[in-house]
Parts: C-alpha cells; structure tokens; sequence
C-alpha cells in the first residue's frame, strides 16, 4: 500500500503548529496503526529529520494512551483504539489526516501528544473510595444483584483515553466523569462517600475547563470500550441529589 499522511508538528503548547505531509510506500495492511507511524519515523530518522512524537504504551487497547484524531474521528474510522486499528481499514492511495486531541484541557505537549493530567485531577478530587472498613470480606458476602454488578463492571471499563472529549463538539468529559462516578455510586462499598465524591468530581471537571453536554452522543458512538451515556443521566440524578442535601444542610445550619 502507498498511503500519504498529513500529520500536525507543533514544537510545543507555545508554538504554533501545522500539517506536514509524508508518503508511505510498502505499508502492509496488517501493520496496526501505531507500527505504520513507527516506520515513518525510522524513515525520518535515517533521514536526519525529526521524529514525530505520539503517544502509545500497551497497544493491547488497555492503556488509553494512544490517542489520535484520524480522519475526524478519535481513534479512527473503527470504534477501537488506535493501537488495535490496522491499514487494512485504510485504501491503497489514500492520504490520511492525523491531528492530536482538540480540547482547550488538552493542551499541546508536542506534535500529537496532549497533555491529560486534567482527568487524573479529577480523579484525585474524590474518584476513589476512603471510607475504612477493617478487615476485607470476602466479596461473596455482599449480595449485589447481577445488573448492578454488571452496570458497575461496565463503568469501570473506562480506560480514560479522551476519546469522549476530542468527540464532543464542546469537549465535554461527562462520560468520563460519570463513568467513574458510576462504577462505585452503583456498588455498596462506594455508597458512603457517593455524594461527597460526585459534588467533587464535577466541581474539578468544571475547573478544567471541559464543556458542557448537550446529549448528541458522539462520546458514546466514538468510545472504544462502548460506555453508555446512561451514566451520564445517573450522574446527573447523583449530583443534584448531593446539591440537594447540601443545600438543606447549609440553609438547616444557617438557622
């Protein structure tokens, strides 16, 4: 295959990028994305040139790390992770447009890699359980229906790639925050801290500057481990619970 890239260089967060052009000859179209970029960059280094920085880790579709804008779409034309798409879903004779993640809490760390820590802050803010329970049961002794348990199984399968935020037109990261509040506000060990933990968790998504949702469900159509923006609407009904009771607390403490 001979496929032609036009891939974003940007030095930096404080320079100013722009596309580059390149040609692939002898692409085979069972290299996976990530091994295609891998040869282009020996090339470029044979070369003398620069090689073009882009995130990967696992590339077993785990991680998350390998976040690029391809053709529009994040990951690619696939629901799938960059590292599990082949060129098999590419054409003989096509060019290619990879871009780095689009969103102002993303910034540029250089060419197509982004900045992420905005979700581990969030995470921090109150996305884990703290609450001491003594000596750990056996996990058979909690009875939790199949559904909950499943739902929760779900949630948790978010790998925090951004794929949500580079597809949603405001760059929004509701589904990965309900995510994460969902796969413990569902279980009991998760129950205690649930209102603390979500009042939290959209307090530092707001900080960071994501946008808001207005439901068009690109997140869940370009997510590669297929969340449900059902969480979305559970995190909703959490969070104005929590404001709720918060709110008749302070106005209970005033008088």
């Amino acid at each position: 295959m001979k496929i032609t890239l036009k891939i974003w260089r940007q030095k930096d967060s404080n320079s100013k990028g722009a596309f580059k052009t390149y040609v692939c000859d002898h692409v085979s179209p069972d290299m996976s994305f990530l091994e295609m970029l891998d040869v282009l960059n020996n090339d470029l280094i044979r070369k003398g040139e620069e090689s073009i920085a882009f995130d990967h880790d696992c590339r077993e579709g785990i991680c998350g790390m390998c976040s690029l804008y391809i053709n529009g779409h994040p990951h690619g034309p696939l629901q799938t992770t960059t590292c599990q798409l082949h060129m098999r879903s590419f054409k003989d004779g096509e060019t290619i447009t990879i871009e780095p993640w689009r969103a102002k809490a993303f910034p540029v760390v250089k060419d197509l890699v982004v900045d992420r820590s905005a979700f581990d802050r969030i995470q921090r803010s109150g996305g884990f359980i703290s609450v001491n329970t003594g000596g750990v049961p056996d996990a058979n002794e909690i009875p939790i229906p199949k559904k909950i348990a499943d739902e929760a199984f779900d949630a948790a399968t978010c790998i925090g790639c951004g794929a949500c935020v580079a597809a949603c037109k405001n760059a929004s990261a509701m589904l990965f925050v309900s995510a994460k509040v969902s796969q413990f506000a569902l279980l009991p060990q998760g129950k205690p801290e649930r209102k603390e933990r979500v009042e939290k968790m959209v307090a530092q998504m707001d900080e960071e500057g994501f946008g808001a949702c207005t439901n068009t469900g690109a997140c869940e159509a370009e997510c590669p481990k297929g969340i449900s923006i059902t969480n979305i609407a559970r995190m909703n009904r959490e969070y104005f619970s929590a404001m709720t009771t918060s709110y008749e607390v302070a106005v209970g403490g005033g008088e």
